[in-house]
Order: structure tokens, then C-alpha cells, then sequence
């Protein structure tokens, strides 16, 4: 009988562990990105100017537009 609750509290411990431990880490994933978008307008003009082309606004905000949809 003791054997059976001991590993009844561990088993219930592991579940409200996993679980906080879930939350916590998609809390702080998500508030990474928000504070490190992954890509911007700056980035997108510097890999323009790399493949040699002068970005009009336009496409950047379609770019940004594009990434934002798919997040």
C-alpha cells in the first residue's frame, strides 16, 4: 500500500511538473520573439542590397506582410 501511493504522488508530481514546466517555457518562447522578431524590414533591405537590387517599399511591407501571415 505504501509502495502504491509513493508512486501515485510521483507519478501526479511528474504530470503538474510536465505541465508547469510546458507553460512556463512556451510563455518565455513567446515573449522571445516578440521581443527578437525573427526577421524585420532592416534584414530584409540588407539581403535586397547582398543580391545587388534597391527594394522599393512596397515590397518590403508585402515581405513583412507575407512573414507576418505566417506566423
Amino acid at each position: 500500500m505504501d509502495f502504491l501511493q509513493s508512486l501515485m504522488y510521483t507519478a501526479i508530481g511528474l504530470v503538474v511538473g510536465g505541465v508547469a514546466t510546458f507553460i512556463w517555457t512556451k510563455r518565455k518562447f513567446e515573449k522571445e520573439l516578440k521581443e527578437n522578431p525573427p526577421i524585420n524590414e532592416k534584414m530584409i533591405r540588407a539581403m535586397f542590397l547582398q543580391m545587388g537590387r534597391k527594394p522599393s517599399e512596397a515590397q518590403i511591407r508585402q515581405i513583412m506582410k507575407s512573414v507576418n501571415q505566417n506566423r
